[in-house]
């Protein structure tokens, strides 16, 4: 039996007061925060580990949020995580467009209301946990038809030898067994 993955969060903005306030909001919810201060740093962290969702400072130095977003849309692996743009400017029509485009699902303005972040942030980690489910079951299938196909096999078969054949079978069985996720 394995344990559902913990959801993640990527906390972007070079402001370490602003992540240290956006911990506080989201401390209490079913996700890790990570926090880094810069776009570059979030592209590393999103080759090494997988995330839910990404809160993203749109006005940064250097790589700005909205460059962040566009290296995120290109790379295969990381295009379908939400991108929650914050920023402190006030809103700008033409900036929130500019997020939008680059890849986010929504265009915060501080201050923000925390309970309306804390809902999405939910949302968000929601529907990666129900995708994770989901990609699990896929996953338990799959072995399971390997080990019905195996099964068949042998039954059509009359011919080979179970010995050949039955131990595939347990093993598939059992790992469907041990990598089910509750």
């Amino acid at each position: 039996m394995t344990q559902a993955p913990t959801a993640k969060a990527l906390v972007v903005d070079d402001r370490p007061e602003n992540l240290v306030a956006l911990e506080a909001v989201l401390q209490g919810l079913p996700v890790e925060i990570v926090s880094v201060t810069s776009g570059e740093d979030a592209l590393k962290r999103l080759l090494a580990d997988d995330y839910a969702l990404i809160l993203l400072d749109a006005q940064m130095p250097g790589m700005d949020g909205f460059e962040t977003a566009e290296h995120i849309q290109r790379r295969e692996r990381t295009r379908r995580i939400p991108i929650v743009f914050l920023t402190a400017a006030d809103y700008d029509a033409h900036l929130a467009y500019r997020g939008y485009q680059a890849g986010a699902v929504d265009y915060l303005t501080k201050p923000f209301d925390p309970w309306v972040l804390r809902s999405k942030v939910m949302v968000f980690v929601d529907l990666w946990t129900a995708s994770a489910a989901l990609a699990a079951r896929v996953a338990e299938c799959e072995a399971l038809r390997a080990a019905v196909d195996d099964a068949r096999q042998l039954l059509e078969n009359p011919w080979l030898d179970p010995a050949s054949v039955l131990p595939r079978v347990r093993a598939r069985l059992d790992a469907v067994d041990r990598d089910r996720v509750y």
